[in-house]
């Protein structure tokens, strides 16, 4: 039955790996050191003016109440017995901080986006020329992942978390040192209630977070079922499950309101706490302040203990921020790493380090060429393989699924490395020779055409980016695709949709071909290109097939035996060996798999 699709929960786990991979993080700074450390400098500018502000705000509010402060005798700077020269001290402050905030902003902005800019070129390159085994074992979903959600994580961190968390820690360490300054005894109260409460309070926070999270991913669940009940609706119908799915869904309703019911009143004792606990602290500060004040001899000014309370509540806000802040630089950290493996992986240049470039005339050999996909070491796809293909012929390669037909066609493309024997080009061995000289000789039309976001003129000129549009026209000419180009309004810049939706089957095989035609290889892979195609899509795209063939080697995928008949020569493969080989009519006259294959394909005809 239908499946929910279940929130995917990433736990960050971090080594002393993991921060040494982040510190790369700095090489993409490093350009731009100059414009970032300004940004730090007016950071740091705009970190002291916001710590003196709630200072002088308490002076102005001792000020009020009429009695004199000692910061008066402290600071000669600025005459802190009059409330006009503190209020202009105070805007002149904020005018201050708008200018450091403003040039922080920027400059952090601009160096982020820059450094930024850099990595996901890197990576994005790193992945283009990485092997095809890494592609097998990482998806495409997580790769684009590390270049969208762990750029921006890192994006957020550079730009706002880094300096956050530093603005916190300064105003943390800043003012517990003015308060010191001001009262040790009122500190250390202060120190023993408000830290406190605050760290208890994060604590307590996150456990209702995490009820908060299980609520939502019981709501992405119960989500995923009705999507998927209505997206399926007609075998719902068909196997009347309408009561199954009901049932379902009603359960998993009733676990989202239980959850959300638990967090409701967790989160009502939670509020209840830090009303309690918070103002009970404050008041409890206030009334030691107070009791400071009074007497003969007092400890305190009322300016000194206005300018104290503003220091702690500013202090219990920046408590209460770090660990965000922490759990985000934690994550950017997390996401650097990954990106950073992307970016040590070996690429393909570093695992075929040919760079020969010797003619390619088409003529293939292979030699007791052994194999094994690298994730699946243990299980052996190719075994022993011979065989030789001379120039301008067509090798036909047929047998059952997993025989090791695809396979084959990827080790001529040099996507993998043999574990045994050999695969010559003429007389260069392919580890000899430089790959992408190599697959410019080469050219594959699939059995499942991947088309480009894009118009139809820009998906054939990818086989050759640098063709003129009058070789692009010709091209699809040949391919038999000119005719129906032309008949969409918007002819060869018509939008072909993602992973070309808006075209046919037959369509989108046929632009796959002009795209060959336009390469203009010496070697052509057919893998199954018109197995997936009705009968009259199969008859245009075989005659454009054989048009594109005519003067090239080639190597055929064949799923139906038809298309195969004229072959110079067909191998039949089964379990990674060659049990046949020959031409048609050759093994026509024996009985053997091939006859066998045939005699199948005309029966279920």
């Amino acid at each position: 039955m239908l499946r929910p699709k279940q929130a995917k929960k990433e736990k960050i786990h971090l080594t002393k790996d993991s921060y040494k991979k982040a510190r790369k993080l700095f090489h993409y700074l490093k350009p731009y050191r100059f414009e970032y450390g300004i940004g730090w400098i007016f950071l740091v500018l705009s970190t002291s003016v916001g710590l003196i502000f709630p200072i002088l705000l308490g002076q102005l509010l001792g000020l009020s109440s009429g009695s004199q402060t000692s910061m008066a005798e402290a600071v000669k700077a600025i005459d802190l017995s009059n409330i006009t020269t503190v209020a202009v001290a105070l805007f002149v402050l904020f005018g201050g901080q708008a200018i450091f905030s403003y040039f922080r902003v920027v400059l952090f902005t601009n160096v982020t986006e820059k450094a930024l800019r850099d990595l996901r070129y890197d990576v994005f390159q790193k992945m283009l020329h990485l092997p095809m085994d890494f592609f097998n074992k990482n998806t495409v979903g997580e790769l684009t992942s590390r270049l969208s959600a762990d750029i921006t994580q890192i994006q957020e961190t550079l730009r706002t978390t880094v300096a956050e968390f530093f603005r916190q820690i300064v105003m943390v360490v800043g003012g517990i040192a003015y308060l010191t300054f001001v009262s040790w005894k009122l500190s250390l109260i202060m120190l023993a209630t408000v830290p406190v409460i605050m760290i208890v309070a994060v604590f307590f926070g996150r456990f209702i977070k995490r009820l908060s999270k299980e609520a939502q991913d019981q709501t992405a669940t119960s989500n995923a079922i009705a999507e998927e009940s209505l997206t399926g609706i007609g075998n719902i119908k068909a196997f009347t499950n309408e009561n199954y799915l009901l049932k379902k869904f009603k359960s998993s309703i009733e676990k989202i309101r239980r959850l959300n019911i638990k967090s409701g009143l967790w989160r009502g004792l939670f509020i209840s706490f830090m009303v309690f606990c918070m103002f009970g602290s404050i008041v409890f500060i206030v009334w030691q302040g107070l009791l400071m004040t009074q007497g003969p001899n007092p400890e305190l000014s009322d300016g000194d203990l206005f300018s104290f309370l503003m220091v702690t509540l500013l202090m219990a806000a920046s408590i209460g921020s770090l660990p965000d802040f922490y759990s985000g630089i934690q994550k950017t950290i997390g996401g650097t790493e990954k990106l950073m493996d992307i970016i040590n992986e070996t690429s393909e240049s570093d695992l075929f380090k040919g760079t020969n470039t010797p003619e390619i005339d088409g003529s293939i050999r292979f030699e007791h060429v052994r194999f094994a996909y690298p994730q699946r070491a243990e299980v052996e796809v190719l075994k022993g393989i011979s065989f030789t293909l001379n120039r301008n012929e067509t090798l036909a390669l047929v047998g059952t699924s997993g025989g090791g037909k695809t396979t084959i066609s990827s080790l001529v493309l040099n996507y993998y490395k043999v574990n045994q024997g050999a695969i010559y080009f003429g007389d260069a061995n392919a580890d000899s020779i430089d790959i992408k000289y190599l697959r410019k000789h080469i050219a594959i039309v699939p059995q499942d055409v991947l088309l480009f976001a894009g118009n139809i003129l820009e998906n054939i000129a990818f086989g050759n980016p640098e063709a003129s549009e009058d070789e692009v026209i010709n091209a699809a000419k040949q391919a038999n695709a000119f005719e129906f180009i032309m008949s969409f309004p918007d002819g060869f810049k018509t939008q072909v949709g993602d992973r070309g939706i808006q075209l046919s089957g037959g369509q989108k095989q046929r632009i796959a071909i002009a795209r060959a035609i336009l390469k203009n290889p010496t070697i052509l892979i057919l893998d199954e290109a018109t197995s997936a195609l009705d009968a009259e899509s199969e008859r245009v795209v075989q005659d454009a097939l054989e048009k594109l063939m005519h003067g090239r080697t080639c190597i055929v995928i064949a799923h139906r035996l038809s298309t195969i008949r004229n072959a110079d020569k067909i191998l039949v493969l089964q379990h990674g060996q060659i049990v046949e080989s020959g031409n048609h009519a050759d093994l026509m006259a024996t009985s053997g798999a091939y006859s066998d294959l045939v005699k199948i394909q005309v029966n279920l005809g």
